[in-house]
């Protein structure tokens, strides 16, 4: 299920380079992208939600940590 997570958010996010960290249905996202460029922090991790939004209603992810964040200038 990793695999699919990340390759979902490079998908829908540009140029997104992407680590999770499963722990059962527990998981630790950490996106970097310039998609996120201007957005708040809410925004930021409302897109990568829309990602795994059907990880979270099957029940296969409960608790979800994201972080979202563009490069370092």
């Amino acid at each position: 299920m990793q695999d699919e997570i990340i390759e979902k958010i490079r998908k829908e996010i540009t140029g997104a380079v992407v680590a999770v960290e499963l722990d059962g249905n527990r998981a630790l996202i950490e996106v970097v992208s310039e998609y996120f460029d201007g957005m708040s922090r809410v925004k930021k991790q409302q897109a990568v939600y829309a990602c795994i939004q059907e990880y979270i209603a099957d029940g296969r992810l409960h608790a979800v940590t994201i972080k979202a964040e563009t490069p370092p200038a």
